[in-house]
């Protein structure tokens, strides 16, 4: 998975993400994702989520899909640009999500979800980052297998 979302969270009547900078003994310290970040602390009467254990509803035999891979599919298929005009409609948010996640539950997965994954996107894309090298590093790591710079250090020596 090449980008990481562990330290990025939503908190409940705030608009926006936050990086998770520092736990405290009543809360966390967070830092807003924006041009000029500003923090606060999330105490414990906030209702905080972050982005790592958000899923999306599918109709497939594992009934969600993690947050970071919806993400990632979008990043693959759309990029920095999404397929999306400039105030869209219900119908536009349904295809643009039929369209990276063919399986999602319509059911159970609202337009409101898909706005939030929508603006989320553009937030992340732009300060967390999508880095090809992580997502190589992170297969070959998980099979231990050697690089191919690492492989043509050892036929040069």
């Amino acid at each position: 998975m090449p980008i990481d979302l562990r330290q990025v969270a939503a908190v409940s009547g705030q608009s926006g993400l936050y990086r998770v900078v520092k736990p405290t003994r009543t809360g966390v310290i967070l830092e807003s994702l924006e041009e000029n970040p500003k923090t606060m602390v999330a105490q414990a009467r906030h209702r905080m989520s972050l982005l790592d254990e958000i899923s999306i509803y599918t109709t497939d035999e594992e009934g969600t899909v993690p947050l970071a891979e919806v993400f990632d599919l979008v990043h693959q298929k759309y990029g920095d640009e999404l397929p999306l005009s400039e105030k869209p409609d219900n119908e536009e948010y349904k295809e643009f999500m039929a369209s990276v996640l063919p399986t999602y539950d319509d059911d159970r997965v609202y337009v409101s979800d898909m706005k939030k994954l929508a603006a989320w996107y553009h937030i992340v894309n732009k300060h967390v980052g999508f880095t090809e090298e992580a997502a190589a590093a992170g297969s070959e790591d998980a099979k231990g297998s050697e690089t191919s710079e690492e492989a043509s250090e050892k036929d040069a020596k």
